[in-house]
């Protein structure tokens, strides 16, 4: 039987889950957890190790391992491993390789699907970038979901959420922020607004933050160790552990006690859970602001969400939950395990058990584009171009209406126009008797003026088109939209006007186009 595969190739911590005939669980990948460490070691034989066999190799080897790489994909500037250039893109292929085979070689082959996420304020730039790491594994067909979407589907399969239900996903993983605002739609979810992140922000900068406090402690001794004293490397890797571990334990407990084994000092330093939070305050209250963005953008105030999901293991600290209740009054739900959320959603997804409904990607309304001078389309139009669902980004606005279905309004225009051209036959068939029995000569004073036609920016311009002799067709009226291409199709604006200009706009059609100045060779 066939299984769905879902990865979550995390900042600081990579994990999977399966999906198997509607039961989703993790997978065991470390050696005591089911995530690993995304930690990546190149050694100088070229064996590749993973997860926590190249975080103990770490401390021996430091100039060959790869730590919180998925920060900087995107930035041209290569990973210098061992002296050797190194690819963002290829550090994951070797993550992303490992857990495969790890998954084929438990679940017995290999799975029918896979699913990877990818944090949601990802650009096109850097989503085109993480595509490549599954062709640098080998491995084809694989499906890329946003980390909130895969924690909101596996959210929505733990509880009852009715189609409709708005939802706020607040991300805080270890190197990364997203919040997003999903809403449930036919058994999936579609994204509202834009959704917002801090890139350099998580978990990672908490730890630095119990480092520097240790330090602190110390009178600045850590930052005097010499960085080529093998001995010296290897304890600051020990206590960058031992400040992580640290970190999570105020979590649960109100004070800790972080061990310092250094070459010149042996120590401990505490820390509170008050001092903590006063480290990272800050942060929080800057998360706190990219989700007020969010909603803002979806247009939708904290009474409307039906929850927050706090998902990644950051997530876990009592001050973030404390703070975003408090900051947006609404409930806040916390995963048991919300570090593989997002992995059991992703699974879920894989095996196609949870469909997503794709929302049109955000992006500002397009103006018409006129034929002579821009201008600024009308709130109705504005309105209709933006409620469109299902244009994307580099998709054509849509058509604003045609012909068929006109509105009342706009059969009233066709029928004022009609009367005028026929108004125009009229005196144009006297002005040309005119111009014969004159030569073509007319004192100024014998023209009147021309009568104006008033149109305003938001008014829809309308050609009529005629049957020609050659073709006879049934009349009838075609509208323009604004954002007609202008090499195509002339504005036409129907005024009243004392001479006509026939214009030729292909083999078998003629148009009368109704113009407001006189030609200098027709008298009237």
């Amino acid at each position: 039987m066939g299984y769905g595969l879902g990865i979550d190739l995390g900042t600081t911590f990579t994990a999977a889950a399966v999906d198997r005939a509607g039961h989703v669980e993790m997978v065991s990948l470390g050696d005591r957890t089911a995530a690993i460490p995304s930690v990546v070691l190149l050694r100088a034989d070229g064996s590749v190790l993973v997860g926590d066999a190249a975080s103990r190799r770490a401390s021996v080897e430091p100039d060959r391992v790869a730590r919180e790489f998925k920060r900087r994909l995107g930035d041209p500037t290569p990973v210098l491993l061992g002296g050797a250039p190194h690819s963002v893109a290829s550090l994951m292929a070797h993550l992303l390789g490992y857990v495969v085979r790890t998954v084929a070689g438990q679940q017995g082959g290999r799975p029918d699907s896979i699913t990877l996420t990818h944090p949601a304020n990802w650009g096109p730039y850097k989503r085109e970038l993480f595509e490549q790491v599954p062709r640098l594994t080998g491995i084809d067909h694989v499906g890329l979901v946003t980390e909130p979407e895969a924690a909101a589907a596996h959210y929505a399969a733990q509880e009852r959420l009715d189609d409709g239900a708005v939802v706020a996903v607040y991300d805080l993983g270890g190197g990364t922020f997203d919040a997003t605002v999903l809403r449930k739609r036919n058994g999936g979810f579609e994204i509202l607004g834009t959704p917002e992140g801090i890139e350099g922000l998580g978990g990672i900068d908490f730890d630095e933050a119990v480092f520097g406090h240790v330090d602190r402690a110390l009178d600045g001794k850590l930052s005097q160790l010499d960085p080529d004293d093998p001995g010296a490397v290897a304890a600051v890797v020990r206590l960058r552990q031992e400040c992580v571990l640290a970190k999570e334990a105020l979590s649960a407990d109100t004070e800790v006690a972080v061990p310092v084994l250094l070459p010149s000092v042996q120590t401990e330093v505490r820390l509170t859970r008050g001092e903590f939070e006063e480290m990272i305050r800050p942060s929080i209250a800057a998360t706190i602001g990219s989700l007020h963005r969010a909603l803002r953008s979806a247009n939708l105030r904290p009474a409307d969400l039906g929850a927050v999901l706090l998902v990644g293991g950051s997530s876990r600290i009592p001050l973030v939950s404390q703070l975003v209740s408090a900051e947006l009054g609404r409930p806040t739900a916390v995963d048991i395990h919300p570090k593989y959320g997002v992995a059991l959603g992703a699974a879920a997804l894989a095996s196609g058990r949870s469909g997503l409904v794709q929302a049109a990607e955000p992006r500002p309304a397009v103006p018409p584009v006129v034929a002579d001078a821009p201008r600024v389309p009308s709130p109705r139009q504005e309105t209709r171009a933006m409620a469109t669902p299902g244009f994307g980004a580099g998709a054509p606005p849509p058509a604003l209406g045609g012909a068929k279905g006109a509105t009342p309004g706009r059969r009233a225009s066709r029928r004022g126009v009609v009367v005028g051209l026929c108004a125009v036959a009229v005196v144009a068939i006297g002005g040309v008797a005119v111009a014969v029995s004159n030569s073509g000569g007319s004192p100024a004073g014998n023209t009147p003026a021309p009568a104006t036609a008033t149109s305003s920016a938001s008014e829809t311009p309308t050609l009529v088109t005629l049957p020609s002799p050659e073709s006879p067709e049934t009349t009838h009226a075609t509208v323009v939209p604004p954002h007609t291409d202008p090499a195509t199709t002339r504005r036409k604006t129907p005024t009243r006007t004392t001479t006509t200009s026939p214009t030729t706009t292909s083999s078998k059609t003629t148009t009368t186009t109704p113009t407001t100045t006189t030609s200098p060779r027709t008298t009237t």
